[in-house]
């Protein structure tokens, strides 16, 4: 019997993804309107919280029960330059995450979300730490600029580890899902990747990472440049290219995770809030495979990196708060969740005007 490729798992999720329900959407509205207030005076909550209701349906009311997956890997496109910190960085966070003395951990604990850590495909050895998701595909992707990133078993592998978390992330009950990551080179990666979905010029998508001066920077789009005519070619060809090539040829593995834990996460219902350009990136791939993903996602904020606008363009997302981050790890994905609470708190413990017995607005 012959493996199955990565489209075909991807295609079997994807058909099993149920958009979330108009019916209960209208009735949120309605409910909305209802409460003691002009009307669209909460503006932004009442869009989240009428989208969290047309996913949790019949169990609006009841509390979330949150989670972040911080997905880590390596990418072999470090050797070019292109990052202001080593390779080896990624391995050092990922410890200090299971230290809990990362940004990260601090919101996680604050927000009381369930903190989850998974080597993807960092370019260390592991074993025997605890604490610690052991999903290793290989350690770190090749280096792009060269050849494909991941070969196609590869990848369906990093879709699997992603697919398989979301569907325990079911079975333990969550409601709501962040998903950030961890990785040097990163965005390298997600620039090349949001070059190919969107047909935008290297430099209008390319920022300056975890800090690079003015040459360095102009070295990483000199790279980015030459890995998307290398794969890709001319910008004509790039409106036919299938989201799952973009992907084996400049993603990542903790990006290839991620859209598979999207991806995921829709099939069984859960929204999940994307973090930064990385997470969002991701996003962007399950979005182009399903375009229904987009009722289960919230862009929980608009990261420094200028290439996050141009991905949230392409979903058609609007980011929850905006704040000057480019961290990644989940950290705007978090910061974020206590936003939507307050919406779906609003939603159902705020006074109706007939409950209240205040007049509503004239004609």
């Amino acid at each position: 019997m012959s493996a199955v490729t990565s489209g075909e798992m991807v295609l079997e999720t994807a058909v099993a993804i149920e958009l979330p329900s108009g019916e209960w959407s209208a009735r949120a509205r309605k409910h909305l309107d209802s409460l003691t207030k002009p009307l669209g005076s909460l503006g932004r909550l009442e869009d989240l919280a009428a989208q969290m209701v047309s996913v949790r349906r019949e169990r609006f009311a009841e509390p979330l029960k949150k989670a972040v997956y911080v997905f880590a890997a390596d990418h072999g496109v470090t050797a070019e330059g292109v990052s202001a910190y080593p390779s080896e960085v990624t391995r050092q966070m990922v410890l200090n995450f299971l230290a809990r003395g990362a940004a990260i951990n601090v919101l996680a604990r604050l927000h009381g979300v369930e903190m989850n850590v998974v080597d993807v495909g960092v370019d260390a050895d592991f074993d025997g730490v605890d604490g610690l998701l052991h999903r290793k595909v290989r350690r770190g992707t090749r280096n792009m600029l060269r050849e494909r990133a991941m070969s196609e078993e590869e990848l369906t592998q990093a879709l699997t580890v992603g697919m398989e978390l979301a569907a325990d992330a079911k079975a333990k009950g969550y409601d709501l899902l962040a998903v950030g990551e961890m990785g040097i080179g990163n965005t390298t990666a997600a620039s090349a990747m949001t070059c190919a979905l969107t047909g935008k010029p290297v430099a209008m998508v390319t920022g300056r990472g975890t800090g690079l001066n003015a040459d360095e920077h102009a070295r990483k789009c000199q790279v980015i440049e030459a890995v998307v005519k290398e794969h890709f070619g001319g910008a004509e060809g790039r409106a036919s290219l299938a989201p799952l090539d973009v992907l084996r040829c400049v993603g990542g593995l903790e990006i290839a995770a991620m859209t598979g834990f999207v991806l995921g996460a829709a099939r069984h219902g859960i929204a999940v809030v994307a973090d930064g350009f990385i997470s969002t990136a991701a996003a962007a791939i399950a979005f182009a495979i399903e375009p229904k993903v987009k009722g289960y996602l919230f862009a929980g904020h608009q990261s420094e990196e200028p290439g996050h606008r141009a991905l949230l363009e392409y979903v058609g997302l609007t980011p929850i708060l905006t704040l000057g981050m480019r961290l990644g790890e989940g950290s705007g994905a978090v910061l974020a969740m206590p936003v939507i609470e307050s919406a779906m708190a609003i939603y159902n413990e705020m006074a109706t005007f007939a409950s209240a017995g205040v007049s509503e607005a004239k004609g």
